[in-house]
């Protein structure tokens, strides 16, 4: 451990401090994520990273995660394949942040919408897709302050792509590869005077590596704007994925037609005010979903006698207004209310007849359930000095069945020289129990508390005259009523188990040496009390990218260390080092081939206890922009 340290070290001081001999433009410093509005991220003592569209791009990727995860120290995301990651068991998909994050903990937004499974609660990774996306923003820590419940562990904020000068771009990207592998995505912007437009459309599909693992998505995607005057804008967009997996089951015990036909939809209408001393939005959401599921079956047992089925939904409104009181001053009002539930059933493969599988708080069988949540918050930041910036804030939440919440935070930012901050955080996360774990199947439990935690956190970064940045965290990590199953009277239920800690140390770097090269690198260090699966002690990542006239080469090593895939009697860790790298060169102005491997060092590991993932895969295509 001390080794990788010191490695680590060594090569984000040598990513950083190299001698730049060209100019190059500024790092993105505005995020929206830790405050609903554009503000720079140094007057904010919460950790933010943030990954643009060209970091995203840079190796032809269909879903947007892979690069996440590399660029994001402290967080990791469990797979199973070459492509998909699926929701239920066995399908991985699992995001976590600091070690914090299984089931419902994480927050994934859409352009700041809520995305996940009104019923489960877990978010559905297979619909974040790369060309839809202008940068990936991720709130390291609590983010309850702002956004509730499952923002417990942070906040994955996808901003979707825009066009802001008058005219029509299409980008269009075809790829294929190994095992039967093939992906298509096309997007077209455009923007005349008041209006603006996205369309997207993405397919994919793949055979697998393995038996049974077959993976098929089709999704469209459809952004309108118009801006009434420079004061009043309205936004509407929708969302629509589908996708059918097979699941394979563990090696150990291969499943049979444990096949998914899953369909997500995401829509919202907003409206949008800038007066300069005040600016704000209101928006109208829904998130909606219809799962259709094979059990499957072992090669010794039977086929199901029925498809699992489930509809869910998630519907809200959501108001923000954010005034300068007095100068140096920025705060935020802000009201949520969020309606979601669903219906979940058996239904017979022969006969349709359901089998309804929720209960109320009595124990009775319901066709449905849902729940409410309404909340209002308010966010203070002042510039006290030039050189001090305080932060607080404060959330009353509400739910139907749970009852009211109070969740602080505050914090300082210390801006020790112009290029240099210090910040301290302290900020509370909650996570509500969701439907699934009170109302449905055996281990259900009605009398469940909220999982609690909170978080400090200390932070530096440095940035190098324009061409770089180094940043350093520590944090410590305290929570309590964590949600599990134990057995109690030899019958499953769902109960809160108890206390956890987790402290780490996470590291960034990134430079551009001169007008070819340019390096970029995070280390994350995570220390648990109790093992926690899909989360690794160590995670260190460094990237490079070349480019020399029509031809760039973009490669990446990184190193997973103690990623425990199972934990108890049988705990079993798993140590691994991925080399991935991108070739492409333009052959006209609006024509650039591709190839690109993965685990090109052909290295044998699994992030899910017995979905060992494929060894090296090659990919090549054509991205055309015009």
């Amino acid at each position: 451990m001390n080794k990788t340290i010191l490695l680590t070290a060594v090569a984000l001081a040598t990513t950083v401090f190299v001698n730049a001999q060209e100019p190059s433009s500024e790092l993105q410093d505005v995020v929206v994520t830790g405050t609903r509005n554009a503000t720079d991220i140094r007057h904010l003592p919460l950790t933010v990273t943030t990954i643009g569209n060209e970091k995203l791009n840079e190796q032809f990727r269909a879903s947007v995660l892979p690069t996440v995860m590399e660029q994001t120290p402290g967080l990791f995301t469990t797979s199973r394949g070459i492509l998909g990651y699926g929701v239920s068991t066995g399908a991985a998909g699992s995001l976590k942040v600091r070690g914090v994050g299984s089931g419902a903990q994480l927050l994934v937004l859409i352009d700041g919408q809520p995305q996940y499974a009104g019923l489960m609660g877990h978010p559905i990774p297979d619909a974040y897709q790369t060309m839809m996306t202008e940068k990936v923003e991720v709130l390291r820590g609590p983010a309850s302050l702002l956004y509730g419940s499952n923002a417990m562990a942070g906040v994955v904020n996808i901003v979707t792509r825009q066009m802001n000068t008058d005219g029509v771009k299409t980008d269009v990207q075809l790829q294929g590869g190994s095992y039967g592998t093939f992906s298509t995505d096309a997007t077209n912007r455009m923007k005349f005077g008041k209006f603006t437009s996205i369309v997207g459309a993405q397919y994919q599909r793949t055979d697998g590596h393995r038996t049974n693992s077959k993976f098929e998505q089709l999704g469209g995607y459809l952004k309108l704007g118009y801006d009434f005057s420079d004061r009043w804008k309205a936004l509407g967009d929708i969302n629509v994925t589908h996708f059918n997996s097979s699941n394979p089951g563990p090696v150990s015990k291969p499943l049979i037609d444990n096949d998914m036909k899953i369909t997500r939809g995401l829509a919202s209408v907003s409206i949008l005010n800038h007066y300069g001393w005040t600016s704000g939005a209101l928006r109208a959401y829904l998130d909606w979903g219809h799962h259709n599921i094979d059990d499957g079956y072992t090669a010794d047992g039977t086929p199901k006698t029925y498809l699992y089925k489930h509809n869910d939904y998630i519907g809200g409104l959501t108001w923000h207004q954010i005034f300068t009181l007095f100068a140096g001053n920025t705060t935020t009002f802000g009201v949520d209310w969020q309606h979601f539930g669903g219906s979940a059933w058996n239904a017979d493969k022969t006969t349709g007849k359901k089998t309804h599988l929720t209960k109320d708080k009595d124990g009775n069988i319901v066709e449905k359930q849902h729940a409410d949540e309404v909340a209002g918050y308010i966010d203070f930041r002042q510039a006290i000095t030039s050189w001090l910036t305080a932060d607080a804030g404060l959330r009353l939440d509400h739910h139907s069945v749970i009852g009211t919440e109070l969740v602080p935070q505050g914090g300082l930012s210390f801006h020790l020289t112009p290029t240099a901050d210090l910040k301290a955080l302290v900020s509370k996360g909650f996570r509500n129990p969701i439907i699934r774990e009170m109302y449905m199947f055996p281990p259900a439990t009605t009398d469940l508390k909220p999982e609690r935690m909170m978080n400090y956190e200390l932070s530096f970064t440095q940035r190098i005259n324009g061409r770089g940045h180094f940043g350093a965290n520590l944090f410590y990590i305290k929570g309590d009523n964590l949600i599990s199953t134990t057995r109690i009277d030899g019958k499953p239920r769902n109960v809160n188990t108890g206390d956890f800690e987790n402290w780490g140390l996470e590291l960034t770097g990134d430079c551009r040496i001169d007008r070819h090269w340019s390096l970029n690198g995070n280390y994350s260090f995570l220390h648990m009390n109790a093992p926690i699966e899909g989360a690794p002690e160590g995670k260190l990542y460094i990237g490079a990218n070349y480019h020399q006239g029509k031809w760039t080469v973009a490669a990446g090593l990184q190193n997973i260390s103690g990623l425990y895939i199972t934990t108890g009697a049988d705990e079993e860790k798993e140590n691994y080092t991925l080399l991935n790298a991108t070739v492409s060169y333009q052959v006209a102005p609006i024509a650039t081939l591709f190839v690109k491997g993965d685990n090109i060092l052909a290295e044998q590991y699994q992030t899910y206890a017995g979905f060992p993932m494929p060894k090296a895969t090659f990919m090549g295509g054509v991205k055309m922009s015009f």
